[in-house]
């Protein structure tokens, strides 16, 4: 078996490609939009979509199956997205809003899928996906969210990029702060909702979060904020994948593939953190390191020039 082919051959068995495809088009669309949730410090507002779409994704199981997923997903994700918005403007603020809707749309799922038949094997596809078991269905879905998502920041990235900086400069210029914020919470409801069906609810958070703060962490410039952002989550999902199928194949460790891409894509950003901080000690050292004897210094003052006449 040559490297290659180790690397690459099991994507091409119909049950890793799949899950493979799904991967890359979350990783175009959450590398994106990870990076807006970074530069906006909406960490929290994801993970409290992220728990307010379960009750919407076990309504959809119970009625549809797994094809009931996403509908109900999508239902659920616009009532948050809602409830979240028009509470955080009130006195409550945004985060104990969040709390709030966290809490409450959780605990409604929980009661929910509690009362059905078999309720502890469903509860565990819904909370840590079914990434090997997507369809050509699934991923044409999926395909679908990620366009929707990815055209909603389009629409609103130069606002959300103003706000980020100085959203009173960006009142002030006349952009539509509230309107812009409701489309990128929108495409993010989107996102967390194919990440749930992907990865699981416990874990479609660390698809929307990761990635940005690991391009935070390399550059603070936007252009390349973004394709670090993309390629760390595609990244992650083919290791992800390769990593669960080589365990359960090779060594016989059953991994779960979601729960194998979140565990890559988490390994990814602590090297890349490490890097970092290794590079930052090295410049304090630079910066602090004496002069060598008879260098220019920059309190030295400058040597006199010649006037203008003998210059010439």
């Amino acid at each position: 078996m040559d490297l290659i082919d180790a690397l690459f051959g099991p994507f091409a068995l119909p049950f890793m490609a799949r899950p493979l495809l799904v991967m890359l088009l979350l990783a175009v669309a959450v590398g994106v939009v990870s990076v807006f949730v970074t530069l906006r410090s909406l960490q929290f507002m994801g993970d409290g979509l992220v728990h307010a779409v379960f009750p919407g994704i076990v309504v959809g199981f119970a009625i549809g199956g797994r094809d009931g997923l996403v509908p109900g997903g999508l239902v659920a994700a616009a009532i948050g997205t809602v409830a979240l918005t028009l509470l955080a403007r009130r006195a409550l603020g945004s985060d104990s809003a969040i709390a709030i809707v966290l809490t409450l749309m959780f605990g409604i799922g929980i009661i929910i899928v509690s009362r059905q038949s078999g309720y502890v094997g469903q509860l565990q596809e819904l909370l840590f996906g079914r990434l090997l078991t997507v369809t050509d269905a699934d991923v044409a879905l999926t395909a679908i969210i990620a366009g929707v998502a990815l055209a909603a920041v389009a629409v609103v990235a130069r606002t959300q990029l103003f706000r980020a900086h100085d959203e009173r400069a960006a009142l002030a210029a006349g952009h539509r702060v509230l309107a812009s914020d409701l489309v990128l919470a929108v495409a993010i409801a989107l996102l967390t909702v194919a990440a749930t069906a992907a990865v699981g609810n416990l874990l479609a958070l660390g698809l929307l979060v990761v990635p940005g703060a690991l391009a935070r962490l390399v550059t603070d410039r936007v252009l390349w904020m973004l394709p670090l952002a993309i390629l760390s989550a595609a990244v992650a999902g083919w290791a992800g994948l390769l990593l669960g199928f080589r365990a359960s194949v090779d060594l016989g460790l059953p991994l779960a593939g979601g729960a194998a891409v979140i565990a890559v894509l988490v390994l990814l950003y602590l090297v890349v953190l490490a890097g970092a901080g290794v590079a930052a000690r090295r410049g304090r050292g630079r910066a602090s390191a004496p002069a060598a004897p008879g260098a220019p210094t920059a309190s030295a003052p400058a040597a006199p020039t010649a006037p203008a006449e003998a210059r010439a």
